[in-house]
């Protein structure tokens, strides 16, 4: 079910509200992968952070598609080539 609620939130480039652990997250998805021990993650950009983070399925729960907050998708590019 995480599956495919984080999918329809990344084809539709909403983002999604979530407790991961005791944290509440706000997450702008980007795409969903596996660690080096197979367990999927979710990776994306959090709110007023420019990095990339994977959060694990295991530790996630009440997610919530914010559908009234689109985003585009931002890549950051490294300082060197600037």
């Amino acid at each position: 079910m995480k599956t495919i609620i984080f999918s329809s939130a990344i084809f539709n480039r909403n983002r999604v509200k979530f407790l991961y652990g005791f944290n509440e997250v706000i997450l702008e998805p980007y795409y969903i992968g596996r660690d080096k021990n197979g367990r999927k993650i979710i990776f994306g950009k959090t709110n007023g952070m420019n990095e990339v983070k994977g959060f694990a399925y295991e530790k996630i729960s009440n997610i919530k598609i914010l559908g009234y907050e689109k985003f585009s998708p931002i890549i950051p590019i490294m300082p060197l080539f600037n």
